[in-house]
């Protein structure tokens, strides 16, 4: 997909129990990729004292066990490993989410068509068009950040956050989209919500339905309870040179 950044990678302590990578200064697919390739190196390779990892959109947070590994030793394979470039261009899931546009669902959908100089069903049909790529979690346990946003829906947040925002709303900032897997305070715009629960603590395999890597489209539908029906899941195997 592209070339090094130049002076990247580049590796930070964090104490002596982590280490984060860094592989490029913005948000950017072709640094998500370098992202999710060293995410799977680490995975393929188990490497002594390592106990987790946590990419982000650009950068990878090694925690590790001190006693367990040298860590000068630890920090010099991991900035090795990372200038392999490896690149990885999808986790091999894609996840269809349905969606509910009704007016109740969708506060901002109107101020959205209108700043973007479109009809209602244009934005609806411009979401459930786009194949969104997750980049990270963060902010509340299985919120994902989905980049891909078409330029044409690009807006900024609310300039000030509601209080709440109801669990499961599709809401869109910048050129991000995400759904709120838990009742919150939040700024983004609001413009409809699923049924379908972002994260289930009794699962420890996977809690989070969405991960770093995973292709997201979402597909309109009639009524909230249609919006709660299962996930359309495709699974292939991850690729990367």
């Amino acid at each position: 997909m592209g070339g090094p950044v130049a002076g990247f990678p580049r590796l930070l302590a964090l104490g002596d129990a982590a280490y984060t990578v860094e592989f490029g200064g913005g948000i950017a697919p072709e640094i998500h990729a370098r992202v999710l390739g060293f995410a799977a190196a680490l995975a393929d390779l188990a490497l002594p004292g390592v106990i987790e990892w946590v990419p982000a959109f650009r950068s990878v947070t090694v925690h590790v066990d001190p006693d367990r590994v040298a860590p000068e030793g630890l920090a010099a394979d991991l900035l090795a490993l990372a200038r392999e470039g490896r690149e990885a261009t999808a986790s091999g899931r894609r996840r269809v989410v349905p969606v509910c546009f009704d007016d109740e669902f969708a506060p901002d959908l109107p101020d959205v068509a209108a700043h973007c100089g479109l009809a209602r069903e244009a934005v609806i049909e411009r979401l459930c068009a786009t194949e969104f790529s997750a980049y990270m979690l963060g902010f509340l346990p299985g919120f994902a950040y989905l980049g891909g946003l078409p330029a044409a829906l690009e807006m900024p947040r609310l300039a000030t956050p509601r209080p709440r925002v109801p669990a499961g709303s599709l809401a869109i900032a910048g050129r991000m989209a995400a759904i709120y897997p838990w009742d919150s305070p939040g700024g983004w715009r609001l413009l409809g919500r699923t049924g379908v629960a972002l994260f289930d603590a009794g699962n420890a395999a996977r809690p989070a339905l969405l991960a770093p890597g995973d292709r997201v489209c979402f597909r309109a539908v009639a009524s909230l309870a249609e919006a709660a029906e299962a996930v359309e899941i495709t699974e292939t195997a991850a690729e990367w040179p």
